[in-house]
């Protein structure tokens, strides 16, 4: 009776353990809010996310997916249990979002001025081809515009997005204004790409929790803490922190990284 009793208790702690680990997807394309520096994941999300939960009693184990449209399946489905993301109806099917937001984020349209846009209202756009990530989402209308104009090529990483957008295969690129200017700063043929002034839409990046998740019982509890970190000035000086170190690294000669 005692072996098993023993060997019940093993098992209660071993979940008690796995109970406080929590799964974060990130695809680290989008500095200075997430980016790779070859060996981790940085930038102002993942400090965000090991903070917030970091408070209320867990650890945070990072999953890095082949692409953002596999991160959101994944929390759909409950494998991973949190993600930051713009809140869409169909994304709201699957997962809570925090009231919350971690960041507010202007998209922007991005061109290369040797192939000038004219972008007034949306429908203007049907008449380009875009790039866009596997997975993106930008608002209901240009969500819609997408699927009725089939204008959209996906691919799964930015390089090759700016890159089709250097050499004219592409005519657009829709991307948070901060950090697609911080993306080409250095990127090689980037000097012809700029953001057109006038702004596609307005969003905010939340925290994102499965429902299949137990957090999405803690909600409350979440969107409490996020406040305190907002109201502390912790996000800012977070993304400020992202911003320099990105800037940083791009910076240092090849044999130094």
């Amino acid at each position: 009776m005692t072996r098993w009793l023993c060997l019940l208790a093993v098992f209660v702690a071993g979940h008690a353990v796995a109970a406080d680990k929590v799964r974060y997807c990130d695809y680290p394309v989008y500095p200075p809010i997430s980016w790779s520096d070859g060996k981790q994941v940085r930038g102002l999300a993942p400090s965000v996310v090991k903070h917030l939960f970091g408070q209320l009693g867990y650890e945070v184990e990072i999953v890095v997916l082949g692409n953002w449209k596999r991160c959101l399946l994944d929390a759909a489905e409950g494998r991973v249990d949190v993600v930051l993301a713009y809140s869409t109806a169909q994304r709201e099917q699957s997962m809570l979002f925090s009231t919350v937001p971690v960041l507010r984020e202007e998209v922007a349209l991005f061109i290369n001025r040797q192939h000038p846009v004219k972008f007034e209202q949306l429908d203007d756009l049907a008449h380009y081809r875009g790039g866009l990530l596997f997975g993106e989402s930008y608002g209901v209308a240009f969500d819609r515009m997408v699927a009725r104009n089939n204008n959209i090529e996906w691919v799964s990483d930015s390089h090759q997005n700016f890159g089709k957008l250097i050499r004219g295969r592409i005519d657009f690129i829709t991307q948070e204004r901060r950090t697609g200017q911080l993306y080409v700063e250095n990127l090689p043929g980037g000097q012809d790409i700029v953001a057109l002034p006038k702004a596609l839409n307005v969003d905010y990046l939340r925290v994102a929790v499965s429902r299949r998740s137990p957090l999405a019982l803690r909600m409350p509890e979440i969107n409490a803490q996020l406040q305190h970190m907002v109201d502390a000035g912790d996000i800012e000086r977070w993304l400020n922190e992202s911003e320099v170190t990105y800037r940083d690294m791009i910076n240092l000669p090849a044999d130094a990284q």
